[in-house]
């Protein structure tokens, strides 16, 4: 498995860890129940899963990611291009936007982003 692949549930858990880190793992088990609904034992399973996987860190009951959220987001988002749109970022963002026109500011910040990628 591609180490930044977070399944929906894992991805929900990782942005309470994202959001709230560093978190002592009794506190993020109360975060858990409250957020998510999770028992303890789901809570420490998801935990050991993704901590195994290179993903979150454990010491000390302290909780901490090793992998950012933008790091995630990226791998997210390429694959989605690679997958749905055979790697064509055009064909993307016309069927993402479809008939949602751009304010005036959306379309400059993505003129801003396109022209720093190209340099």
């Amino acid at each position: 498995m591609e180490p930044y692949k977070l399944f929906d549930a894992e991805y929900k858990f990782a942005c309470l860890i994202w959001d709230n880190e560093p978190i002592n793992s009794t506190d993020l088990v109360k975060l858990s129940l409250q957020k998510l609904g999770w028992k303890k034992s789901t809570t420490y399973t998801v935990l050991r899963k993704l901590c195994e996987r290179g993903i979150l860190r454990n010491e000390e009951a302290t909780v901490t990611a090793i992998v950012k959220k933008t790091e995630a987001q990226k791998y997210e988002s390429q694959t989605v291009i690679e997958k749905a749109f055979n790697g064509s970022l055009p064909q993307f963002l016309t069927a993402f936007l479809g008939e949602k026109k751009l304010s005036e500011k959306e379309a400059e910040e993505l003129k801003r982003i396109i022209e720093e990628a190209t340099r």
